[in-house]
């Protein structure tokens, strides 16, 4: 191939660059509201739990706070429904429709009074933020041309991490001076997003094609456990659930890991400002590895890349919270290992470029939803498992190391899977 042939791309229509942002947007948003709480939980259960009757020591605040991650991850599994209401009714409908859940109970946790409204808030905003990643990866899959599609999937997965970033820029500004409740109002805004989704985006034509013969959304969801893709669907469910025990257990805790080191070594009041620096950190890593990763995925294959971030993922966190979390300066090796967590975490780029080769286009959303929110269930569990941990043991460190086992797990799973590379989206 030429330098010529090699650079020269397909054009990308309005369409496929305005369904694009509005993907993007949509996913960097899920982002920011989804680590909002992980942002504000130190403050939020610190003031709701005595109006709820539970004393607020570091152990309960640890405890519960992974109760109402583990009730986030069931909304997430629950989000699986939408797959086949994508694959019935279209992409672009069902997007809008997950950025209104989680916008409007993001918001409304900040009005909550006690933790228990608090928890269901978080279980119904988890059932928006799940479903707008599999709507918006199949979407892009789905509109930008075969050659472009696979940078799609990495330029489109930034915008989660990009949330991130965002989340710590308002903590910084927002949240360490008017308080959690005005972040969770910031969490309603991607509501806004909807009004340039419905008038500027127009749906897929892989998709359209397929009028006359749209699936029921049972028949979509049952061909996923077919002769041809049970194996698979399998697998992909088994690797999101290594994926999520690593990211679950090691990104969500950042912000309190930091804030608990920079209290210990002296820092006080800039605690929460440096917690936003360490989630700043984390975001940049893994910006940079989603925008390797199509490459690697093209030229090594979509198993081995993946299987070169889960190992990335276990260094960094058995050595993060292992070894360095306990050190006497701790402060700047752990903010050198939250780089590497980020770099592993675009893991989960790989699902959104490697998911929609997978199936063809009547249960492709409903394969992207299932696989991407079944393991939540499981994972709601583990969190359940590391907060317990961390209860008994009096600390954060030790109970997320042990989540890097998870990693080995997936690394002994991944020559079973379906390699896709060199081929084109199925129809």
């Amino acid at each position: 191939m030429t330098g010529i042939e090699a650079t020269a791309r397909t054009p990308l229509t309005t369409n496929q660059v305005r369904g694009f942002w509005a993907a993007w947007g949509g996913w960097a948003l899920d982002g920011m509201d989804s680590f909002i709480y992980s942002l504000v939980l130190a403050p939020a259960l610190t003031e709701l739990l005595p109006r709820s009757g539970i004393a607020a020591t570091p152990g309960n605040v640890g405890y519960y706070g992974s109760v109402l991650f583990a009730l986030f991850l069931i909304g997430w599994g629950l989000s699986m429904v939408w797959g086949p209401v994508a694959d019935r009714f279209g992409r672009v409908r069902t997007l809008m429709l997950t950025i209104l859940c989680y916008s409007l109970f993001t918001l409304l946790c900040g009005v909550v009074t006690n933790i228990w409204q608090l928890a269901v808030f978080r279980l119904l905003a988890g059932i928006g933020i799940g479903g707008e990643w599999s709507m918006g990866g199949t979407f892009v899959a789905e509109v930008w041309p075969e050659d472009r599609r696979r940078m799609g999937a990495g330029y489109l997965h930034t915008g989660y991490y990009f949330g991130f970033f965002l989340a710590a820029i308002a903590n910084y500004s927002i949240g360490a001076h008017y308080g959690w409740r005005w972040m969770f109002a910031v969490g309603g805004t991607p509501a806004l997003l909807v009004t340039f989704i419905q008038y500027g985006v127009r749906e897929s034509k892989t998709w359209q094609r397929r009028d006359v013969e749209r699936p029921t959304m049972g028949a979509a969801f049952a061909k996923l456990f077919a002769p041809t893709y049970a194996r698979r669907t399998g697998l992909n469910a088994s690797y999101l659930l290594v994926s999520i025990v690593g990211l679950w257990a090691g990104s969500v805790y950042v912000p309190t890991s930091v804030r608990e080191i920079a209290l210990r070594e002296g820092y006080g009041a800039n605690a929460a400002q440096l917690a936003s620096y360490g989630t700043m950190v984390l975001s940049v890593g893994t910006i940079l590895g989603c925008l390797v990763l199509p490459p690697l995925a093209d030229r090594f294959g979509r198993r081995f890349t993946l299987g070169l971030y889960f190992l990335v993922m276990f260094l960094a966190i058995s050595i993060g919270f292992g070894y360095v979390f306990y050190l006497t300066r701790a402060l700047l090796p752990f903010m050198t290992c939250l780089f590497f967590l980020g770099v592993g975490g675009a893991n989960f780029a790989m699902y959104t470029l490697w998911l929609p080769e997978q199936y063809s286009t009547d249960c492709r959303a409903s394969a992207f939803a299932f696989a991407t929110s079944v393991g939540r269930f499981a994972g709601a569990g583990i969190t359940f498992l590391v907060g317990n941990g961390v209860q008994h043991y009096h600390t954060i460190g030790t109970p997320v190391a042990m989540t890097s086992l998870a990693f080995v797990i997936g690394l002994v799973l991944l020559p079973f899977g379906e390699e896709t590379r060199g081929r084109a989206l199925p129809t």
